[in-house]
């Protein structure tokens, strides 16, 4: 248990259950309903989208309320809509970026030293159309959970691995009664020191955050940390930023990271607000990653060169601790490249 000071109470309330798991049963599940929404003229997208059945439109209500109404460039927007461009064929675009579908045990990725991932869903509350696992070959949520028992037994049995960071899909979709009996058998393991979970909820949908997420984190004996995942400035606003700042104030370390997209996020001002904006929420900027290499997304990508342009300008207008570190992940690599400029 981490310093008493830092306990907070639970709630008996559901209704912060009820309202993020509605939100995602009411997320726009297709391009149309979502422009309509936002009050966008036909004629301005009906030959640039596209209703791809393989990896669907899917966006909350709370994270489409934070996009600009009428704007077709809104750059939250274009990070979810899916449009042609996706089905154009581009050399060394790939199912598989990273080469994760090779050797891999069913929900459970064992790629670096000292730590492994659990693949707890397959299901994002939001299909971003840059993922890099938007080819994976996720079967349902059950069958990741129903594993569970067996990668706990392999995490057990290598003593070297010390950090279990929680990913997907998005943790987070799962309930706080699930992730709370997960983290009590974590804890058994005495050789698991640290649990990280990596997540976008908190900004799509800030009401994941529940009284219950806070207190199940500061009350486990495990050094937490929370990853989310934050593209644009205008996806941090003071609903989302505040219940991030719960999670900081109650002992869980809150990071930020985020890739560079074109036309979303590919000028140091853009940068340099959103480091900021995390900043006054006490939540630290991490990494800036390259866009990596996933058929169907080459309209976001953008060159090493200008990443490490962009870099250099950021570098000359933020403090340090606001400046990200810019990487790329690459196969079979021990840890993700680091990219100097």
């Amino acid at each position: 248990m981490k310093n008493s000071a830092t306990i907070i109470p639970v709630s008996n309330s559901d209704c912060q259950v009820n309202s993020w798991k509605s939100q995602l049963k009411t997320a726009f599940s297709c391009a149309e309903s979502l422009l309509q929404y936002l009050q966008i003229p036909a004629e301005e997208y009906h030959q640039l989208i596209d209703n791809n059945p393989n990896f669907a439109v899917r966006v909350p209500i709370a994270f489409a309320n934070k996009m600009s109404k009428g704007d077709i460039n809104d750059p939250l927007l274009l990070q979810a809509l899916s449009v042609q461009q996706e089905n154009i064929e581009i050399s060394g675009y790939t199912d598989d970026p990273l080469q994760e579908q090779q050797d891999q045990r069913p929900g459970l990725l064992h790629k670096y030293h000292g730590r492994v991932l659990l693949l707890l869903t397959g299901s994002c509350a939001i299909n971003c159309r840059y993922c890099f696992r938007r080819h994976f070959p996720y079967q349902t949520s059950r069958k990741e959970l129903n594993n569970l028992e067996s990668n706990l037994n392999y995490i057990a049995r290598h003593s070297q691995i010390k950090e279990v960071i929680l990913s997907g899909g998005d943790p987070l979709l799962i309930s706080d009664s699930q992730l709370a009996e997960l983290i009590q058998k974590l804890e058994e393991i005495e050789h698991v020191k640290y649990l990280r979970i990596h997540t976008r909820l908190p900004v799509v949908i800030p009401d994941r955050v529940t009284a219950n997420l806070v207190h199940l984190l500061a009350n486990t004996k495990l050094t937490t940390s929370l990853v989310i995942h934050s593209n644009h400035p205008n996806e941090i606003d003071q609903l989302t930023g505040r219940k991030l700042q719960q999670l900081v104030q109650s002992g869980t370390a809150v990071f930020n990271q985020s890739v560079l997209l074109k036309n979303v996020n590919d000028s140091p001002e853009t940068l340099q607000l959103l480091s900021e904006r995390l900043f006054q929420y006490q939540v630290t900027p991490y990494y800036l990653h390259l866009l990596d290499p996933v058929k169907g997304a080459a309209h976001f990508d953008l060159s090493k060169q200008f990443a490490s342009k962009l870099m250099r300008q950021m570098r000359s207008r933020m403090p340090g601790y606001l400046v990200p570190r810019l990487v790329r992940e690459e196969p079979n690599q021990p840890s993700k490249t680091l990219i100097l400029s």
